[in-house]
């Protein structure tokens, strides 16, 4: 039966999917609040609170960018909110799919998924290319070196003259390792990421401790250093834009909600999941910018491992093969969570029938979507061994924004169109909060140069020529799927 582009799924059709009213054996509710929180956390907390804390303070903010780091969490608090309402509404493993679908129709759904496609997978593909990087250091610290040619993309230049890269196999490795975790089950992977994550914060509190009795109060003054005469290079200015910068560090709280058809109680523990990694992570976030810019001055700190002002502020050798040990453990647990949401979204959109439904099946003994998981494993490892990452971390930034706007934009619909819906967690002061959310991610958005808005573009033509041409013709819209 033919349907528009704009119908939309019903929130008792997505909810009875949830239930597995319609679909027999499904995923496996193993994940509780500890769980759920340890998977936001894993997402969030990875090269970004080790380097780009760093780089903002010396090139954009000064000692101010504390206040960048409160920005950027005040704009994904708001999101988080918003997701924590959409997440009890409709307790579902799509996220940001699966709200859109209720809320905007169809066609909105399909270029959400699409575009999450892209920032799952590059941010993938992104955090591997650096866990490579960093196990490479790590290794030569302690006498081991593997050919430059086989951890570098082909072409790239390496640390021997002559020799250039083939492919990069630890990053391709360890994708391939972890998509063989998630596919063996959730409570498995799950509790892997507990470890990985509990050691990460254990290392990040020693670095805020350590390096807090070593602080220089004279070092955080100016705390807002004067304008250098362009705009995002200090003053007022600077906060903004390191707010912009540091964003991408906050990116991934929202895999959280990919787990949703996957946890206990999924209307209590995922919108507590949300916030709390949130709000954990800008904590840590705040402290560590603070430490950095308090033990060293800020003009000092642009350097790809800015966390090495503090151990020699502090004098502890040892603490700098912790740190890089924490940051591999850190970019790991990163790398898991995107494999894994990413396998729930393009799990939910061919129950919907806009993929082939070899996405949507579950392992009889697993409970996992195996084959979702390993094809999307196996382009990230293809992706990760072969582009630099420059190239791949372009795009990430710009779909997360974009998806953010959307869900920001469902809470406003559905509160319209569903006032009477049973919402265990409302987002206080809606309409208001979720607009202020939609105006920041907008805002943020309209920082990004052009040319990843053109590359955007051409991402989003490609999802619509897929949708014209499948998705809309097997959508089963209406339908219980």
């Amino acid at each position: 039966m033919a349907h528009s582009f704009v119908t939309r799924k019903t929130i008792k059709d997505l909810r009875d999917w949830s239930d597995g009213a319609s679909h027999g054996a499904g995923l496996t509710r193993s994940l509780g609040v500890v769980s759920l929180t340890a998977l936001g956390i894993g997402a969030i907390i990875g090269v970004g609170i080790f380097v780009l804390t760093g780089a903002a303070a010396a090139r954009y903010a000064g000692p101010a960018v504390v206040l960048s780091f409160a920005l950027a969490g005040f704009a994904c608090a708001v999101v988080a909110l918003c997701y924590a309402e959409l997440a009890a509404l409709i307790p579902v493993s799509g996220s940001t799919y699966s709200y859109v679908y209720a809320a905007l129709g169809e066609i909105f759904a399909w270029m959400i998924g699409w575009d999450l496609v892209l920032e799952y997978a590059m941010a993938a593909a992104t955090v591997a290319v650096g866990w490579s990087g960093y196990l490479v250091s790590l290794l030569a610290n302690i006498g081991l070196r593997l050919p430059p040619q086989f951890t570098a993309p082909p072409g790239a230049a390496t640390s021997i003259p002559g020799v250039v890269g083939l492919v990069n196999v630890p990053a391709a490795a360890i994708v391939a390792v972890i998509t063989g975790l998630l596919i063996l089950g959730t409570r498995e992977s799950s509790r892997v990421n507990n470890v990985m994550v509990g050691f990460k914060l254990a290392v990040v509190l020693i670095v805020i401790v350590a390096g807090g009795l070593h602080v220089v109060p004279s070092h955080w003054t100016p705390f807002i250093p004067p304008n250098a005469g362009e705009f995002g290079h200090f003053g007022f200015s600077g906060v903004l834009r390191g707010a912009a910068v540091v964003f991408f560090a906050y990116i991934g709280f929202d895999a959280v909600s990919t787990a949703a058809q996957e946890a206990h109680e999924p209307q209590r523990t995922v919108p507590i999941g949300l916030i709390a990694s949130l709000a954990i992570c800008t904590v840590l976030y705040i402290a560590v910018a603070a430490v950095l810019t308090g033990v060293a001055s800020y003009k000092t700190l642009n350097r790809p491992d800015p966390i090495s002002a503090v151990i020699d502020a502090v004098g502890m050798p040892w603490l700098a093969i912790a740190v890089k040990i924490a940051i591999i453990a850190g970019l790991t647990t990163v790398i898991l969570v995107l494999l894994f949401g990413q396998a729930r979204i393009l799990y939910a959109m061919s129950k919907d029938g806009f993929l082939p439904g070899f996405f949507a099946r579950i392992h009889p003994r697993f409970h996992t979507p195996a084959g979702s998981q390993a094809v999307i494993g196996l382009a990230v490892a293809i992706v990760a061994g072969l582009f630099p990452i420059d190239l791949l971390g372009e795009l990430v930034s710009i779909g997360t924004l974009a998806a953010f706007a959307l869900v920001c934009m469902a809470i406003i619909y559905l509160r319209r169109s569903h006032p009477d819906a049973h919402r265990p967690f409302r987002v206080p002061g809606s309409p208001a909060l979720p607009i202020v959310g939609v105006l920041a991610c907008l805002g943020l958005m309209a920082g990004l140069p052009w040319q990843t808005w053109a590359r955007l573009l051409v991402w989003l033509v490609i999802g619509m020529t897929l949708y014209l041409t499948y998705g809309h013709r097997h959508a089963r819209n209406g339908e219980k799927s």
